[in-house]
């Protein structure tokens, strides 16, 4: 049986691998065939190591020098928390958005489920009015 420490090696591998290097073949190896991520905002959940891909990817091309920093992570029994800082600089298209060349730094917090050593699901809170002032489509408030 897997420990916290075991869940929490898995998840931070994938932050690592994944989201931070682009390494996408890694996904395969560390999530569930059912993962599911939960996303605010979005009507249905992101599905399958293909589906987180693509999602990665989609980032990746807005911020091709995209690193995912993780400051603090915990775990206890299935679960692992992580808060992260993601930076890069837009340089593709994101959302819509041609690139802006601004560099970017935006936090988020996930928390993931791990079963018999596989990420079964996330649910991910980021900071995505930040990003979008930060990117000026948005406009941020004036300071004080």
């Amino acid at each position: 049986m897997a420990t916290s420490s075991d869940n929490k090696a898995i998840v931070l591998r994938l932050i690592d691998e994944v989201l931070s290097k682009g390494n996408l073949a890694v996904a395969d190896q560390l999530l569930d065939a059912d993962f599911t991520l939960h996303l605010p905002g979005l009507p249905e959940p992101v599905r399958g190591s293909e589906g987180l891909k693509r999602a990665s990817e989609a980032f990746r091309i807005g911020f091709p020098d995209r690193r995912v920093v993780v400051e603090d992570a915990f775990s206890e029994g299935d679960k692992v928390a992580v808060r992260v800082r993601q930076q890069g600089t837009h340089q593709g298209v994101f959302q819509g958005l041609n690139a802006t060349g601004k560099q970017v730094n935006v936090t988020a917090i996930a928390i993931f489920r791990v079963v018999n050593g596989k990420i079964a699901e996330e649910w991910l809170s980021s900071d995505r009015l930040g990003l979008l002032q930060q990117l000026g489509a948005i406009p941020a408030p004036a300071s004080r």
